[in-house]
């Protein structure tokens, strides 16, 4: 599949066909043109050439569609990161008025890892969201998230070497923090490295979560569901909302002494339980290793308002319905490529028989 909307898709494709070895070229069946803008009938001369050229067939061409609301591949995707030392907060989010929005910092670590969590967040009206890099960009937040690592440990020194340890620490001592797997290890008291899966040795944590985590070489990947532990969120009387999301990290955490647990959880399909995260005592630093937390509409919004109301901020007004659009741009993207690209022929080679939609049952 070649994406034409970042150019030279023709050279691309040859090339990548060419490069592989003959055996490994006989697997590759055709070939797709993705995200096309403008008139299909001018592009065709360019796709019988290429195909003459690869000697395999054009599957269709799937034209770009705007504003869907999906996740990007990669960091491609991310907004840009201003380093300037100018405050990243706009007017509106500075103003006293208590209808303003919600500031939150995510702090864009180096080794910034599953930058969608924060996606369904940025979306909402009542949050004003932006990445960060160095400690002044910190000022006047409301929360401050540390999301997870690639590197947890060199993210860390990298955080100390910025002062950004320190911003952080002294926003600790009255605002909300919340940290996300990588994030969430480096808020605890240390993080040892014995077999040297990142960095060899021990080194000191920020301190702010009674937890030790200890690199594993094997990494951890599930699916989880739950329950919040507690009945409250930055101390907000909150129901124990269910919780879903998915676990990929390297570290095995260990409670200390007066450790609270933020959730209950269990892996899909084993369905074995297990504690996730940890809350301080004052409730308003988080950890948890559940990527993907904020996807959830309910929880999302049992969030926002729990934060707004910490810091005495009106209720929202509006919220966003995160899920429903996803669901809709996941639908909007199927149709378009059931109509663009011979999903009989593709069904035909994997020996499946196509039915249309009309023949299947709807997602539920």
């Amino acid at each position: 599949v070649g994406d034409i909307d970042r150019g030279g898709v023709f050279a691309s494709l040859l090339g990548t066909v060419q490069l592989l070895d003959p055996h490994e070229q006989e697997r590759i069946q055709g070939f797709l043109i993705n995200k096309f803008r403008g008139d299909v009938s001018l592009l065709e001369p360019a796709i019988r050439m290429i195909e003459a050229r690869l000697a395999k067939p054009c599957l269709g061409v799937v034209p770009f569609l705007s504003d869907l609301t999906l996740d990007e591949e990669d960091s491609l995707g991310l907004p840009a990161v201003d380093s300037g030392s100018q405050s990243p907060w706009p007017a509106a989010a500075c103003s006293p008025d208590p209808n303003r929005p919600l500031r939150i910092a995510v702090i864009a670590l180096p080794s910034f890892s599953n930058f969608t969590d924060f996606d369904a967040l940025r979306a909402e009206p009542s949050v004003s969201l932006r990445l960060c890099r160095n400690q002044e960009q910190l000022l006047e937040s409301d929360i401050i998230i540390v999301p997870g690592s690639k590197q947890t440990a060199g993210d860390l020194l990298w955080m100390r070497s910025e002062g950004l340890d320190r911003a952080l620490l002294d926003h600790a001592r009255t605002g909300l923090v919340l940290g996300i797997c990588g994030g969430m290890q480096m808020l605890g008291k240390e993080i040892l490295d014995p077999h040297g899966i990142e960095r060899a040795g021990a080194i000191p944590g920020l301190g702010l979560l009674a937890i030790h985590t200890t690199m594993q070489p094997q990494k951890v990947t599930r699916v989880s569901t739950g329950r919040l532990a507690g009945s409250s969120l930055f101390g907000h009387p909150t129901p124990r909302l269910r919780l879903s999301g998915y676990e990929i990290h390297v570290g095995e955490t260990r409670y200390l002494e007066g450790a609270k647990p933020f959730a209950q959880l269990e892996t899909a399909l084993t369905e074995d339980s297990h504690l996730d995260g940890c809350v301080a005592s004052d409730g308003r630093i988080i950890g948890s290793y559940l990527h993907g937390l904020f996807d959830d509409d309910i929880f999302r919004h049992a969030f926002v308002a729990a934060a707004r109301e910490f810091c005495q901020l009106a209720p929202a007004t509006h919220l966003d319905h995160w899920k429903q659009k996803r669901d809709a741009s996941l639908d909007r993207l199927a149709d378009t490529v059931r109509h663009s690209v011979d999903m009989p022929r593709i069904f035909a080679w994997a020996g499946l028989a196509y039915e249309p939609r009309s023949g299947r049952k709807e997602r539920p």
